[in-house]
């Protein structure tokens, strides 16, 4: 069979985005018409222009330090011969280089990517950009929609509770997670976290709807079991809950016993006084919906002395790729037994800082430290 003839060139004015092609010096070898089309200008005043001119004549530009991030990630590329992924890059909407469509601020996504030639050096550097303004916008009015509808950090009765929420870095669209705290009569409280499915306004929007559903049976029922159960009840009547994980617990300082179930979410850990450490795993059935016939839920309890700490906590906080969760359980226990004695609010920023990644979360982490 006869290979085919291919027009790479027709190929590359088909790339999705727009792609330009410059020498390791940062000369401009030829760009596509997607290209030509966002930076307003024609090919003739584009290919064999120095690329680091951008602004050379306007040092304090608002978009000179953007052009300047650019070279030095094509100039390392060049170098190593590694692709990179740029951080988002912010246009200021005043630059007639960029197409104007509205008054605000425009970003972009970057990749650039080394063309080795026939000897296998870089001959050529690939630099694709794609205009993402309106996910970060979404992404904004989903972050204040979650933030809106998260409790605020208070002492609940008599007892300070130490929360943190951090939305993902890695990602456009903030995720589904959550937390709640419910006062309770008796000198008791109501803990959960929970983990909703998808991301964006769809998830926060869900989110908000279980969080207060929940909040609610807590306050009525009498457990965290039951809690659940009524929760899924409800689930099933919202779009996009399905599969949501819930971790829901009881704290009881008369009795000094927490009651606990879950609904497929990531075992709570207990750090005793001694500073040993309980993940509370006796309680737990598949995420909301995903029960195959409806019942009871099932709810354990466990004792606990004074100088405790509840962890409740969602998966950005352990979970990594291509690793076992037992692997993130231990490094989890590990950090809260060395840091075991500390008071709730340096224990909380001491397990982000040992667990989350120095280079940014990929997915969002929500946690809540109960002092016991």
């Amino acid at each position: 069979m006869k290979e085919p003839e291919i027009d790479y060139m027709a190929v590359f004015q088909a790339l999705p985005g727009a792609v330009a092609l410059l020498t390791p010096q940062l000369f401009f070898a030829d760009a596509n018409e997607e290209w030509l089309r966002v930076i307003n200008r024609s090919r003739v005043h584009v290919i064999g222009r120095y690329m680091p001119d951008d602004y050379a004549d306007r040092p304090n530009h608002p978009n000179a330090a953007v052009a300047r991030n650019i070279e030095e990630s094509l100039r390392r590329v060049a170098r190593t011969g590694r692709p990179e992924t740029m951080e988002l890059q912010r246009f200021d909407p005043t630059d007639t280089t960029i197409q104007p469509r509205a008054a605000e601020a425009r970003y972009w996504s970057m990749t650039n990517v080394p063309v080795p030639g026939a000897d296998g050096q870089v001959a050529l550097l690939l630099h694709r950009v794609e205009e993402v303004t309106e996910l970060i916008q979404a992404r904004v009015v989903a972050l204040s929609l979650q933030e809106a509808m998260l409790p605020a950090p208070r002492e609940v009765g008599r007892h300070p509770v130490a929360v943190r929420y951090r939305p993902a870095v890695g990602t456009l669209e903030v995720g589904g997670d959550w937390y709640d705290l419910v006062d309770m009569p008796g000198d008791r409280l109501g803990v959960a976290v929970g983990d909703v499915v998808g991301h964006g306004l769809s998830a926060a929007s869900v989110m908000g709807q279980l969080r207060s559903a929940l909040s609610a049976a807590s306050r009525s029922c009498g457990g965290p079991a039951r809690a659940l159960e009524i929760l899924e009840l409800y689930a099933r009547s919202v779009v996009g809950a399905e599969n949501t994980t819930v971790a829901n617990a009881f704290v009881d300082w008369n009795t000094h016993c927490i009651a606990y179930s879950s609904a497929g979410h990531l075992p709570p850990a207990l750090l005793r006084s001694d500073c040993t450490v309980e993940f509370l795993d006796r309680a737990t059935d598949p995420p909301l919906g995903a029960r195959l016939k409806h019942g009871p839920w099932p709810q354990a309890t466990t004792p606990f002395t004074e100088g405790a700490y509840l962890v409740l906590y969602t998966d950005g906080l352990i979970e990594r790729r291509s690793e076992d969760i037992d692997t993130g359980l231990a490094r989890l226990a590990d950090s809260l037994t060395r840091h075991c004695g500390a008071e709730a609010e340096t224990l909380a920023d001491a397990l982000l800082t040992d667990l989350l990644p120095s280079t940014g979360i990929s997915d969002d982490t929500a946690l809540v430290i109960v002092p016991l």
